[in-house]
């Protein structure tokens, strides 16, 4: 294909720029995810990209592509009431309180499915407080498939589940900035669970997310700001919440817990694993109990749809 000509579309700058079709985009990515794929064309097209700003439908085409290079990908399915928590951002600040609502929902019944990445500068991932936890990691996604169904939760990581995909997703390294790749990663649902709870950092994303997941077919997602990044709901202010069901998105909101806001400052990195041992054993602060309950809800909602009044919609 003209790999050439798509690049030139979207990176004619401010007022040139064009957005690709969803079609244009999975195939352009397609191809550029292949291994001997010319890496400047690469480089150039997920900077322009970033310049432009992807569309939903760009964002659908993408993720499109890079489930073509996930090994079995659509040969089975998980299990109904599953969830798809993608957690890419890490946290630094406060204890991964959504991993131990994920550990509750997961004692609950509700198959959980985890992925990411396993190191970030920085941060502690969810790959190394689950590690401590006990939770299996899968090399492929067959073995993810098996451990789910076994364990009711699983993690996996990027790497394993799709090199090609991640190898252009540490081209972050080399770039310097952030790309779409990023919020392929967050949309991949890699063994196809009907819920999704999917945490954002920048509010346009919000719409963008819940739009693709509408069209790549998702049954159901809640899409929201959350904590650092991560598929965490804040308890201390109102956060930007998209309920995604079928074709239809709509705002949702939440009370205030009149708490005090989510911290600011770092933690020391080994404190906030320990932190995540103490809330598996119940220890937990009034913020921590907040956010779990709203996890709690989100979790069911997300599994079962059985919670139609989840929160409130916003007028």
């Amino acid at each position: 294909m003209d790999i050439a000509s798509l690049i030139k579309r979207v990176a004619r700058g401010k007022h040139g720029s064009e957005h690709l079709m969803q079609a244009e985009a999975e195939s352009v990515f397609a191809a550029l995810l292949q291994p001997d794929a010319d890496a400047l064309q690469l480089g150039a097209f997920l900077i322009a990209q970033r310049m432009k700003g992807e569309t939903s439908p760009e964002l659908a085409g993408f993720v499109e592509a890079a489930r073509s290079r996930i090994a079995g990908f659509g040969q089975s399915k998980a299990a109904a009431g599953a969830v798809d928590l993608p957690c890419y951002a890490g946290k630094r600040r406060a204890p991964h309180t959504y991993l131990a609502a994920a550990m509750q929902a997961r004692d609950g019944g509700v198959p959980v499915c985890v992925h990411g990445v396993e190191h970030i500068d920085g941060r502690i991932t969810a790959w190394q407080v689950l590690q401590g936890a006990g939770v299996q990691r899968a090399a492929s996604l067959a073995e993810a498939e098996a451990i789910l169904r076994h364990e009711n939760i699983v993690y996996v990581d990027l790497a394993e589940l799709c090199p090609d995909l991640y190898r252009v997703y540490m081209f972050r390294q080399k770039l310097g900035v952030r790309t779409f790749t990023n919020t392929v990663a967050r949309l991949l649902n890699p063994v196809q669970c009907d819920g999704q709870l999917n945490g954002f950092f920048h509010t346009p994303y919000a719409d963008y997310m819940a739009a693709a997941n509408r069209l790549l077919g998702q049954p159901r997602s809640l899409v929201f700001m959350g904590a650092e990044g991560e598929p965490e709901l804040y308890a201390d202010r109102q956060k930007l919440v998209l309920k995604q069901q079928g074709n239809t998105v709509c705002r949702i909101s939440y009370p205030q817990a009149g708490l005090d806001a989510y911290p600011r400052e770092g933690m020391d990195l080994n404190l906030l694993e320990h932190r995540f041992s103490a809330m598996l054993e119940g220890k937990l602060s009034q913020r921590e109990t907040v956010v779990m309950a709203r996890m709690g809800e989100a979790f069911a909602w997300a599994s079962t749809a059985a919670c139609p009044d989840i929160w409130k919609m916003e007028e």
